[in-house]
């Protein structure tokens, strides 16, 4: 069987450094065999975000690519916090948010490049869950994209 780690390779994608806390939280917090992850943006390295709002400064694509970076990011939170990937059992519900104009009403598109990352990386049946994918008007640091996760995690 394909660790998720090896399909990353597989896949040639390299994930960014750890993500710096913004504020006073914790990453992941587990309950059981639950993990919740705390909301985590469009992280490149170095300090730096993908940053702009869909329907004014960035389009779809970039949105999706925006999205997509959130996910790497957030598989490098859990990479760092359980030590392998493989303890991800499925992803129960993600929670996205869209940094967006009124007018911009393509939030779900936007959110597929996440979702499809974490189809490729667990699979249908693990890394498809749950979604909610809403609009807003800023996010922190005027980040592009910002999601939480819930999985299920398998024992240690």
């Amino acid at each position: 069987m394909t660790t998720p780690e090896q399909t990353i390779e597989s896949l040639g994608i390299t994930l960014p450094e750890s993500v710096p806390l913004g504020g006073l939280y914790k990453r992941l917090v587990i309950d059981g065999n639950r993990g919740y992850l705390s909301g985590h943006g469009p992280y490149l390295g170095g300090g730096d975000y993908i940053t702009g709002r869909l329907g004014e400064d960035m389009d779809l694509e970039a949105g999706q690519a925006a999205a997509r970076q959130t996910g790497l990011a957030l598989l490098r939170t859990l990479k760092d916090e359980l030590g392998e990937l493989s303890r991800v059992k499925r992803i129960i519900k993600s929670l996205a948010f869209v940094n967006c104009t009124p007018e911009f009403v393509q939030q779900p598109q936007v959110i597929n490049g996440f979702s499809e990352l974490m189809r490729d990386v667990f699979g249908a049946e693990s890394g498809i869950g749950a979604r909610s994918a809403l609009g807003t008007n800023v996010l922190p640091g005027n980040i592009a994209v910002e999601i939480e996760l819930i999985i299920e995690i398998s024992g240690e």
